[in-house]
């Protein structure tokens, strides 16, 4: 598939180039593509966020939060993408990381409205980007949710969560991003307050 990856952080390159790897076609979209700290990917492979998504079946948003709503207003028409939001709507305060909204709405739920026609998915968003890097190399394949309400077009992004090595998931309607944002939330603070580290993953395991 050709998809268009907003954002080429830890998070973002993580992903590209996973996709890359499973021979899908990956632009990166970013503000500067001639920046230093985009040297390390394929020239060919990167270029502006409008120019990315211009083309793309898929539109993958692995930015900051807070710049999230204005990097989707400069993608352009998105009607009839599919677009994949990894974000996490994280506010740090005085008792330290935390979700600025939650219970009643989503950052996938915001995300669906900001990006007019198009089938949004809360997905890739509850594990770090190394885990999103090295997802093949668990013993167990790590567990990653998909939400999302277009029922024709799911099948497609849990293909795409599978070819990065995780086992792919159907969490059910976009509304149930309001259960994996906090899901990421539980990673974080295992992975940084309880000293777990960064190289642990969430599974689904039956017993027997």
């Amino acid at each position: 598939m050709r998809i268009a990856v907003i954002g080429a952080g830890a998070v973002g390159q993580a992903l590209g180039q996973g996709w890359s790897k499973a021979g899908h076609a990956v632009k990166f979209g970013v503000p500067d593509p001639k920046a230093a700290k985009y040297q390390s990917l394929p020239p060919q492979q990167v270029t502006t966020p409008a120019a990315a998504a211009a083309d793309a079946e898929v539109v993958t948003l692995a930015t900051p939060w807070p710049n999230t709503e204005a990097a989707i207003r400069g993608l352009g028409n998105l009607a009839g993408k599919i677009v994949i939001d990894c974000t996490n709507p994280l506010l740090r305060g005085p008792q330290g990381m935390n979700l600025e909204i939650g219970h009643s709405v989503s950052a996938g739920e915001r995300v669906a409205q900001w990006a007019k026609g198009a089938a949004v998915f809360k997905t890739l968003n509850h594990t770090g980007a190394d885990n999103m890097a090295n997802a093949a190399h668990f013993k167990v394949k790590p567990v990653m949710f998909v939400a999302g309400d277009d029922a024709a077009r799911k099948p497609a992004v849990l293909q795409l969560v599978g070819d990065l090595g995780f086992e792919a998931v159907d969490a059910g309607p976009l509304s149930n991003a309001r259960l994996l944002e906090p899901l990421a939330m539980l990673w974080i603070d295992q992975a940084f307050a309880h000293g777990r580290g960064r190289d642990f993953a969430f599974a689904v395991i039956k017993r027997g």
